[in-house]
């Protein structure tokens, strides 16, 4: 079965367990955000670096080769690697709920995080995410109820996210993808803050001029399949060819392209009968899938915002990606 067969869904929150939630803030000089993935106890993750200017926090502890395999939050935001402290107020409230990695007295929280590059695009350059966002949008994901409809566009860490080099507005989108067959249990679920260098891509797009800054696109892809680390290294990895398909150009020296890959280990994947890991290769096609369209589900997803920095409007909706949901 291919993929992009399966059956196409709202949200990463089709994934039984994982829950998302955001903390932003608007006006008064200030367009900027933080998202958080809080996936069940024992989900085990890894991730997949491909920008050349990535702001990353705890990236390294994620690599099969580490000693702790699970993943107790996952944070988006804004800010910059300024904005790397929201995921301090996220490791709080994991300690507070008894959440992270056992050792003597207590435990200590896996929080991985990524950001973009959105700074001063509120009009301050210093208003960008903290411990205390961080903390509230950890706060609104454990709030979630089983399967909760995700908001999207100017929400969390894609408020301040643009597209094209900063020429148009980004944002949050989220898409899931079934698979068939033996594996119609299995769901793989994507979430994308859009703020990239490039444009949607398609025949003919011509790619933009260099602007200023840093831009970035952050994913993270879930899943209720039993993966190894190593596994979820490797689907991680393939869901990068679901951002290539959707923006042009992708991993330039000013991205910070990030995808985390999250497994909570529910359901059991079927091996093919006689290629064992085709049933491997199949989810990761569909993580690819989940990624394109999450990501043109932030294009679609963003509106117009105005500040003292200036006006960005969406991506034209004639130009929108070549393909729909």
């Amino acid at each position: 079965m291919s993929a992009a067969a399966g059956k196409a869904h709202g949200a990463i929150t089709d994934v039984p367990g994982i829950q998302l939630g955001h903390s932003q803030r608007i006006g008064n000089g200030w367009l900027s955000g933080v998202s958080v993935v809080l996936p069940p106890p024992g989900t085990i993750g890894s991730v997949d670096v491909r920008g050349g200017g990535p702001g990353t926090h705890e990236t390294d502890a994620l690599d099969p080769t580490t000693m702790v395999s699970t993943v107790d939050a996952v944070v988006l935001t804004g800010g910059s690697a300024y904005g790397l402290a929201a995921a301090g107020g996220v490791q709080r409230w994991c300690e507070e709920n008894g959440r992270g990695f056992r050792v003597p007295g207590g435990v200590v929280p896996i929080v991985p995080a990524a950001a973009i590059f959105d700074l001063g695009r509120g009009g301050n350059f210093s208003a960008r995410p903290n411990a205390d966002m961080g903390y509230e949008a950890a706060l609104d994901a454990a709030s979630t109820a089983e399967r909760a409809v995700v908001e999207r566009g100017n929400v969390g860490a894609g408020t301040g996210a643009a597209i094209g080099a900063g020429a148009f507005k980004g944002g949050l989108g989220t898409a899931s993808v079934s698979l068939t067959g033996q594996n119609a249990h299995i769901v793989v679920g994507a979430v994308a803050v859009v703020n990239a260098a490039g444009i949607p891509w398609r025949p003919g797009t011509v790619p933009p001029t260099a602007g200023e800054g840093l831009n970035t696109t952050l994913v993270v892809v879930a899943t209720n399949a039993t993966l190894t680390v190593a596994e979820a290294k490797r689907t991680a990895t393939a869901a990068h060819a679901g951002m290539a398909r959707a923006l042009n150009p992708v991993h330039t020296l000013a991205d910070g392209d990030t995808i985390f890959a999250l497994a909570t280990c529910a359901e059991i994947l079927v091996p093919h009968p006689d290629i064992p890991v085709a049933a491997l290769i199949e989810l990761q096609s569909a993580a690819a899938e989940a990624v394109r369209l999450a990501i043109d589900d932030g294009v679609r997803s963003a509106s117009a915002v105005e500040t003292p920095a200036g006006r960005l409007n969406p991506y034209p909706p004639e130009q929108a990606l070549n393909s729909s949901i």
